[in-house]
């Protein structure tokens, strides 16, 4: 007991981690004992900052530890927001996400502007950058949204996109603003920002890329990677701070500069969202609780006149903000509530200009007291104007999510019941186990986490104790590749005569729809090897098959290049292999550039116009004259190669060529070869092939087979 001081406040790192520790684990345990009041957790956590922060029982201080982690939380925030952006709604929604920037930096300066100067009575310098902490926002409601699992809503991305916009106005606000007040406005000083602002915005989209694509190519060790990650995270912003402007600019557009590196479904992306959630943002929202100081509230009554008109004037603006965006834009109600939710919460730009402001000094009163650009009333009113706006944001963010994730999942609930995606994958080494069970989980469906299947067939002739160890271990590896995305892969040990036997029994068996194979990274493609795979796998299963062949680390591509025969349109699987592509876009964020017949473009074109993805199209007719296409390709792409089984609709006898061209032409590249499910491949097939049963059947796939079956109804 003599080596543990308990006095208080808590100065022991143990104590003072544990208190931390347990907050964060029993918090959640107590509001959702008391689901009826619905209290975000996050609401919680601040609650708890307030009660033994020192403004509360006071066992802790507010001190460098909490500031650390809460620093590292906060901009995790904004890095998790640009990180799960998808990219193509991004683009997509650019305008919209301008216009809301617009409304909700313009609206809350205007009306900041007058009640600073007209109500509180304040100098037009600090009615300005009163407003400008009005006009900022924090996201600090994103983690509701991650929870439900609409992150990829277009109000997200408007919002999202929107955020970079009025905090950054905001924060030159406070830079100008304190510039006039300090006397430091000049030419030079509008130069210096300007080129250094620029300059810092092209080194990270421009460069950032670069180093990353370059890591993640060398080491695939995934504390290395997520290191790699956090230091990428904060040199980008340190390089905002060295730019004039916050951190958490930085930090956001590192997220962009990453996101195409950074699969939506890797263990990286896993594993970046799993420690910000259990340990840096709890931290942060802990630490903002802290900041609560309520015996202000009753010994000085202009704290209060004050903290009022700044609730009011920051709740109204941002919801008027939000309901002018939802009418421009034609948004639904709950979209405009996540609007409304994601940026009424004041925090962390809010805590920058307020603490800046209240250590500009401007003069000194008859007393010697000093006067300071924004006074105690509004370094209080700012910690209430924090509280009450994250709580309003926490409801109105939980109502809208919910509304929205409700809606979604009652479609996929409804599809989910018909959607008998199951994958197979065959693992016969530790060396390419990984990617193939990484690429099962791009192509899959998302909401399908227990759809995947690894499988090692032992021949009797070989059955042996180290034989069984090893597949054992190579099984054991897929589980473990599969878990850290959060999904489970079922692990199946076979015995049979041949691998095609055991690999087409388990088809049968566990009516499997798409099979994934590997080709040993060092080997070429061979004729014999598709020989006998079309005589033997292919011959009896009728699935979606893929054989890949690995390269490079499937996060450092840059383009999927798609390369599609003539007629391909017209065979029973083309919708089958195209919703996996759609996937493998989705998940992966690169682009996809089709080679195909106008014929076989336009259906594609029109899955693009109701499903977006970062698409591009290339007529291409003439698979005699295959070779021209490596013109155009670079060692970063990867090679998808529709294939087809002899004497079907879409074979062309240039196809017996592919591994000869493949080994010779383009051995830097992966690539994945698809062979589509096809009518006459009779012995196993998990689905009705006859019309109009086969149209019913893709309809129900998802929302791109959906679109698929009205096209082919319609024609």
């Amino acid at each position: 007991m003599g080596l543990v001081d308990f006095t208080l406040p808590l100065t022991n790192p143990v104590l003072q981690f544990l208190l931390i520790l347990l907050i964060i684990l029993i918090v959640p345990i107590i509001l959702n004992t008391v689901k009826k009041f619905k209290i975000p957790d996050l609401l919680g956590l601040i609650l708890a900052g307030a009660i033994i922060g020192p403004n509360g029982i006071f066992l802790m201080e507010r001190d460098t530890a909490i500031i650390l982690s809460g620093t590292a939380g906060l901009l995790y925030i904004m890095f998790l927001a640009a990180l799960e952006i998808d990219i193509v709604d991004f683009k997509k929604n650019s305008r919209r996400s301008l216009g809301f920037g617009m409304y909700t930096f313009i609206i809350p300066m205007v009306l900041g502007t007058i009640a600073g100067y007209y109500i509180l009575e304040f100098t037009l310098p600090t009615s300005v950058l009163l407003a400008s902490m009005f006009a900022s926002h924090t996201l600090i409601t994103y983690p509701i949204v991650r929870k439900y699992g609409v992150t990829r809503n277009k109000a997200v991305n408007i919002t999202v996109g929107g955020t970079i916009i009025t905090d950054t106005l905001a924060l030159l606000v406070l830079a100008v603003i304190v510039g006039m007040v300090t006397g430091e406005v000049s030419a030079m000083f509008w130069v210096r920002l300007s080129v250094s602002v620029i300059i810092f915005g092209l080194v990270i989209m421009l460069m950032f890329p670069l180093i990353g694509r370059w890591f993640f190519k060398r080491y695939h060790d995934s504390v290395s990677q997520y290191i790699f990650v956090l230091v990428m995270l904060f040199l980008g912003g340190l390089l905002a701070q060295l730019a004039g402007v916050e951190a958490i600019i930085g930090a956001f557009l590192v997220g962009l500069a990453l996101n195409r590196l950074i699969p939506y479904t890797s263990p990286l992306m896993n594993r970046i969202e799993f420690v910000g959630n259990a340990i840096f943002i709890p931290f942060f929202l802990i630490g903002v609780g802290m900041l609560i100081d309520y015996r202000a509230f009753l010994e000085d009554i202009n704290t209060i006149r004050v903290a009022t008109v700044m609730i009011f004037i920051a709740t109204a603006a941002k919801y008027l903000a939000a309901w002018i965006t939802q009418k421009t834009y034609r948004l639904s109600l709950d979209e405009r509530r996540l609007i409304f939710g994601l940026s009424n919460a004041q925090t962390a730009a809010t805590l920058a200009v307020v603490l800046v402001g209240y250590n500009i000094i401007t003069g000194v009163t008859d007393a010697g007291e000093p006067i300071r650009l924004l006074d105690e009333s509004v370094l209080n009113g700012t910690i209430l104007m924090i509280f009450v706006t994250c709580t309003i944001a926490s409801f109105a963010t939980q109502k809208g999510a919910e509304n929205l994730a409700s809606a979604e999942g009652f479609e996929a609930a409804t599809d989910e019941s018909e959607n008998q995606e199951k994958i197979l994958i065959p693992v016969s080494s530790l060396e390419t186990t990984d990617e193939l069970v990484n690429l099962g989980i791009t192509v899959k469906s998302k909401k399908n986490r227990d759809r995947l299947y690894a499988l090692n067939v032992i021949v009797n002739d070989s059955i042996d104790d180290e034989a069984e160890n090893r597949a054992k271990k190579i099984l054991d590896r897929a589980a473990v590749v599969a878990a850290s995305t959060d999904n489970y892969i079922h692990r199946l040990l076979r015995y049979d005569l041949n691998i095609v036997n055991g690999i087409t029994g388990v088809v049968k068996e566990h009516k499997i729809s798409d099979m994934i194979l590997g080709l040993h990274i060092k080997k070429g493609i061979t004729d014999s090897f598709l020989g006998n795979l079309t005589e033997g796998i292919l011959s009896k299963c009728n699935t979606t098959t893929m054989i890949y062949k690995p390269t490079q680390p499937f996060a450092t591509i840059k383009r999927h290049i798609i390369i599609v025969p003539p007629g391909a349109e017209k065979e029973i699987g083309f919708p089958f292999w195209l919703i996996k592509v759609w996937n493998l876009a989705r998940n992966s964020n690169a682009k996809i550039l089709f080679y195909a017949t106008e014929e076989t473009m336009e259906v594609i074109r029109e899955v693009q116009s109701n499903h977006p993805v970062d698409c591009g199209f290339t007529e291409f007719n003439d698979w005699d004259d295959f070779l021209i296409l490596s013109r155009d390709f670079t060692r970063d792409d990867n090679l998808v190669i529709i294939l087809s089984r002899r004497y079907k609709p879409s074979y062309h006898r240039n196809m017996k060529r592919i591994p000869y061209y493949l080994d010779n032409y383009f051995t830097t590249n992966s690539f994945i070869l698809i062979y589509p499910i096809q009518v006459g491949v009779t012995e196993t097939t998990t689905i009705d092939l006859k019309p109009p049963s086969i149209l019913d059947t893709i309809g129900k796939l998802d929302d791109i087979g959906k679109t698929i079956a009205r096209i082919y109804r319609r024609s």
